[in-house]
């Protein structure tokens, strides 16, 4: 459906240039979304595929272990979206004190993503809205001590900023003036409250997160943010009890597509494309959650079962697998610490389960030996590439 402009512009003077910014009018659209077939199909199989997801996250007796390594995989991802080179495998070695691969400004931003979510996430479960003094919250947590920290790291901006493009005259968008932007974030903080009324979850974060990247409320760290949102609007709506939708990975893939329905949003009023996309992404997504809980599922009941059959060794390879579901790359003196199992005890099981086949050795030597639960981290890392 075609619309008017999805806003108005504004004439501003910024960086010695005079260009047109955009804002956005309120949420809900006008006129409102015009529901065909094909969209409630695609709304109706993204609901499905939340429900299964959020079924499997509670049912599957080790699912509550897999989040771990689910939100860390999400903000690998995300934060690959905006140039970082950080691999899971180096988030996991920078968690336990390791050296990553990679330099360590990219890993700290990834580490920084898993615990903004984390914030965000405890904030909205004892009881603190989804608001603009979250936003700035979980902002100060995902900037901290990373790239962005001169960025004002929980401070909405006070200055004009562009996405795309050396400067503002050649960007490809050009955010709300900042007297403008608090207005429009005003107007966000209603809709996220159901005022003028109220909108279903999945709609409602499918909406809130073009407005957001559209405000672009911060001098950076907005794409990690708006994309972090999804998975906070589901959850504090009941949606999801686990934040385990990953849509990263879907918009990394269609990358090019996904700015153009964002733009189509704004110059277009075309909602009903970025909706019809933005469900099929959900679809897509949880269905691969479940399938991939499926996975890694049965490789922990198949490995329990072998170590089942160790002998003397089964009780204390049993305590350190149940330690490698938590976190798949480790150290001895980790696993140690994790089970209250000594170090030599430790070594010697690792021993035994390298033999089997359930862990491998990293790196050469024998001291600060790296181990790595072999098949849980290579269908992690295949659905990272």
């Amino acid at each position: 459906m075609k619309r008017p402009l999805q806003g108005h512009t504004l004439t501003i003077s910024t960086v010695g240039e005079r260009v047109k910014a955009f804002v956005p009018d309120p949420l809900p659209p006008k006129p409102p979304i015009e529901w065909s077939p094909e969209l409630l199909a695609a709304f109706d199989a993204a609901l499905l595929a939340l429900g299964r997801l959020d079924a499997a996250s509670t049912m599957l007796p080790r699912a509550p272990l897999f989040l771990y390594t689910t939100i860390r995989k999400e903000a690998v991802l995300s934060s690959m979206i905006e140039g970082t080179q950080s691999s899971l495998s180096d988030l996991l070695l920078y968690e336990i004190s390791q050296t990553p691969g990679v330099p360590l400004a990219d890993v700290r931003e990834v580490s920084n993503y898993v615990a903004a979510l984390d914030y965000g996430l405890k904030r909205l479960t004892e009881g603190f809205p989804l608001s603009l003094r979250l936003f700035r919250e979980i902002h100060g947590v995902l900037l901290a001590e990373a790239r962005g920290r001169y960025a004002a790291p929980g401070g909405f901006r006070r200055s004009q900023n562009w996405v795309g493009g050396t400067r503002p005259g050649n960007a490809s968008f050009v955010p709300p003036p900042p007297q403008s932007m608090l207005e429009c974030l005003s107007d966000l903080e209603k809709f996220l409250h159901d005022i003028p009324q109220a909108t279903p979850p999945l709609l409602k974060a499918a909406l809130a997160h073009v407005q957001f990247e559209t405000i672009h409320p911060f001098l950076d760290g907005n794409g990690r943010l708006g994309r972090l949102l999804i998975p906070l609007i589901l959850y504090e709506n009941g949606v999801l009890r686990k934040p385990l939708l990953t849509l990263s990975l879907y918009f990394k893939e269609h990358r090019q597509y996904y700015y153009e329905l964002l733009n189509g949003v704004r110059v277009t009023g075309d909602w009903e494309a970025w909706l019809l996309f933005f469900a099929e992404a959900v679809a897509a997504t949880a269905t691969q959650g479940v399938e991939s809980i499926g996975k890694l599922s049965k490789i922990a009941e198949d490995d329990a079962a072998r170590i089942a059959r160790l002998g003397r060794a089964a009780p204390s390879a049993g305590r350190i697998h149940a330690a490698l579901l938590e976190r798949p790359i480790v150290t001895a003196a980790w696993l140690s610490e994790k089970t209250g199992l000594t170090v030599a005890t430790v070594n010697k099981t690792l021993a035994k389960l390298e033999k089997a086949g359930i862990v491998r050795q990293m790196n050469d030597g024998k001291r600060n030996r790296l181990f790595a639960y072999s098949q849980y981290m290579d269908i992690l890392n295949t659905e990272i590439c």
